[in-house]
């Protein structure tokens, strides 16, 4: 029996609901000044994550119960740091496809400046785009965003949002709403968690891989999706995934790709002690909010200092004031002693960051490399005093830093909207450091979450080695640096298959230190890591854009880094701020120019049936698909007792393999199951019986 839509029901002993694709909340706007939208009737969310690298497919249904036909441009609450890779959508019966133009998002929309609601619902990073038909009265639109995100990791530990929360944009009820998370990952899955309150309908765990499905019917989405899980933390090390893509299928001759993530393992590690200085903006555009989550910030670092940690404060407006003269050791009366001057901070004036800099980087002139030099700067605006160039002001900076002869590592953080984002960005990628930007009620949770990421430094100025050396295009560069907890997510080309060693080297305590590893790298094209080839190139793209911002938009060489960054992000189909989605194509169910229907599978039932202990599931496919499908088993009374995920690569007749165990790694019980071959949009159905 074979099943194709997006929402079907069927029926064996007892009624199943299933989904192809999992939703999320973008907006279709008709006027975005007044509030009028299209109403959101299914909202659902699709996570495939390998380790920390996240795929997300969200997708909406909309409903035009305006009373009349409508157009509308659509826009979605991007996360930051992530990149979409692909936007379609179903209207009047035919897919369309946006393709990746070489200009900029229009961010203009229907109906002129858009309401406070809508702004704060869309973030600091929204995707606009402007559906090209009209949205006929009592019609459904589809709409499918797919983007890749590298999720947060700490200490093992690693969460995942979803901004599900709608009440902004409507307060009626969804017919349904929906996540679908699948993680694939070598270290063990301790656990994993839904921990927003939604209900988890499914849930398994063999180790290596989990699953959680939430479906809800008839509720107003209130709040967002919020997953965490951890991964085991005695089996650190380096993981490794690689493929080699058909040259035919490749815009360049780099060859294949690959990405790693590495931790050494922290019980080899000596933390090294820091040189810490905070750098504060104080000016009177911090009034309110922002200062008080400024001044909270810093008195948590201030608290969590280490023994054996050297610090300083240095706030600035129009004046720069510090709170001793130098670095001082952290003891309890230096700790107190800070949080009473943090306390006395007050919002007027200008913005002197020139000064804040003059005052704050001599002090580590009698620093040594064997301590990790680290300035935390934070501003929510432009210079107004001192030098206020930013070329000027970006050389001035490094000249200080440059003549301490010590390497410090500068972090900065831009809150709201009016932060000079070239400088910012220049002065982490020149100095050893980054760039964050926030919004002006994320201050304190940010930066403190940040400095409990960088409080134990292992590994500073990181560099990396390959043997054989026939790796290239290697990002990010330089490396950042490492810390304990922490992990380097690397991607990178080779030319050949085959075992390689990786080195990593770096600095502690003033002494040189190395990691080795080695990893294979396969000679064929594996469909369970096709997110490699946007990994490798979001990464390529950010290296780019900081070369790009070091230079005047004018110059000749700035203008061939925009060039090549549009080239990467059309070729690979990742967006760049250069980018945004445009032309259109019609396209098939699948997208993908085949059209992918009930006579592309053949579920040719399991074998044996009856069975003891195992059986073979067969299905043959007709086309060339590359995908990645679920076997989902359920029991006599309807519960789901195991997911078995699979990789089709290609035409041909797959054998998926049931050892007769539940997800809890028993032995199934004799009886009644009933199996489901999930593949996206296309659902086989048949049932199978163990007889002991």
């Amino acid at each position: 029996m074979k099943i194709k839509s997006l929402f079907t029901l069927f029926t064996f002993i007892l009624t199943f609901t299933l989904s192809s694709h999992i939703f999320s909340n973008g907006v279709s706007v008709v006027n975005a000044a007044t509030g009028i939208y299209l109403k959101l009737t299914n909202s659902h969310v699709q996570v495939n994550c390998e380790s920390q690298v996240s795929v997300v497919t969200a997708t909406q249904i909309f409903l035009n119960d305006l009373g009349a036909d409508k157009n509308i441009k659509y826009a979605f609450p991007m996360p930051e740091g992530a990149s979409a890779i692909s936007l379609r959508w179903k209207i009047n019966g035919i897919w369309y496809l946006a393709q990746i133009n070489p200009n900029s998002q229009d961010t203009g929309l229907p109906g002129g400046t858009m309401n406070n609601n809508l702004k704060t619902h869309l973030g600091s990073t929204p995707l606009f785009f402007t559906i090209p038909q009209t949205v006929k009265t009592d019609s459904n639109l589809i709409v499918e965003l797919k983007y890749v995100k590298l999720l947060p990791y700490s200490f093992g530990n690693v969460t995942f949002i979803f901004p599900n929360d709608y009440h902004l944009i409507q307060t009626a009820i969804l017919n349904t709403q929906e996540l679908d998370f699948n993680l694939t990952s070598p270290r063990t899955i301790d656990s994993i968690r839904l921990v927003s309150t939604q209900p988890v309908t499914e849930y398994s765990n063999n180790g290596n891989y989990a699953h959680i499905r939430s479906l809800l019917y008839e509720t107003a989405a209130t709040q967002n999706y919020t997953l965490k899980y951890s991964l085991n933390l005695n089996q650190l090390g380096l993981y490794s995934y690689s493929t080699m893509i058909p040259q035919s299928q490749l815009p360049d001759s780099l060859g294949g790709f690959f990405t790693f993530i590495a931790e050494p393992d922290p019980g080899s590690l000596q933390v090294i002690k820091k040189t810490f200085t905070l750098i504060v903006d104080r000016s009177g555009s911090m009034s309110g909010v922002k200062m008080t989550q400024a001044k909270d910030a810093a008195k948590f670092i201030v608290n969590n200092l280490n023994d054996g940690d050297r610090f300083n404060i240095v706030d600035f407006s129009d004046n720069v004031l510090s709170f001793r003269g130098g670095h001082v050791n952290y003891t309890n009366a230096a700790r107190d002693s800070a949080l009473n001057y943090i306390n006395a901070f007050i919002a007027s004036g200008g913005t002197n960051i020139s000064g804040s800099f003059s005052t704050a980087v001599p002090q580590f002139s009698t620093s040594s490399d064997s301590s990790a030099n680290i300035i935390i700067f934070f501003t929510d605006g432009q210079a107004t005093s001192g030098i206020t160039n930013t070329t000027q002001l970006l050389a001035h900076v490094r000249n200080l830093i440059v003549s301490t002869e010590t390497n410090i590592f500068l972090y900065c953080f831009g809150i709201g909207s009016d932060v000079n984002v070239q400088l910012l960005t220049l002065l982490g990628s020149q100095n050893s450091g980054l760039a964050e930007f926030l919004g002006n009620d994320e201050l304190y949770s940010r930066i403190t979450d940040f400095y409990l990421r960088i409080r134990n430094p292992v590994l500073l100025s990181p560099t990396i080695s390959f043997s054989p050396s026939n790796v290239i295009e290697v990002y990010p560069s330089p490396l950042p640096n490492l810390y304990k907890g922490q992990q380097m997510i690397v991607s990178g080309r080779y030319l050949q298959a085959g075992p390689v060693t990786v080195t990593l080297s770096g600095y502690a305590f003033n002494q040189p230190v190395s990691y080795q590893y080695s990893f294979n790298r396969i000679d064929s094209a594996d469909s369970r890591y096709q997110f490699l080839t946007k990994i490798w190139a979001k990464q390529k793209i950010d290296y780019l854009l900081v070369l790009y911002y070091a230079l005047n938009p004018t110059d000749p060489a700035a203008i061939a880094l925009k060039n090549q960054i549009i080239q990467i992000s059309i070729a690979y189909g990742v967006l760049s701020p250069f980018t945004s989605f445009g032309s259109v194509t019609p396209i098939s169910e699948t997208g993908n120019g085949q059209i992918i229907n009930a006579e592309t599978f053949v579920l040719a039932g399991n074998y044996p049936n009856p069975f003891n202990p195992s059986t073979i599931i067969k299905l043959q496919v007709n086309k060339a698909v590359y995908k990645t499908g679920y076997i989902r088993i359920y029991n006599a009374i309807g519960q789901l007792v195991k997911i078995i995920p699979f990789s089709i690569n290609g035409k041909g007749v797959y054998e998926i393999l049931w050892k007769g165990d539940l997800a809890s790694g028993r032995n199934a019980p004799s009886g009644v199951y009933f199996y489901i071959v999930d593949l996206g949009d296309i659902y086989l159905k048949s049932k199978m019986v163990l007889l002991k």
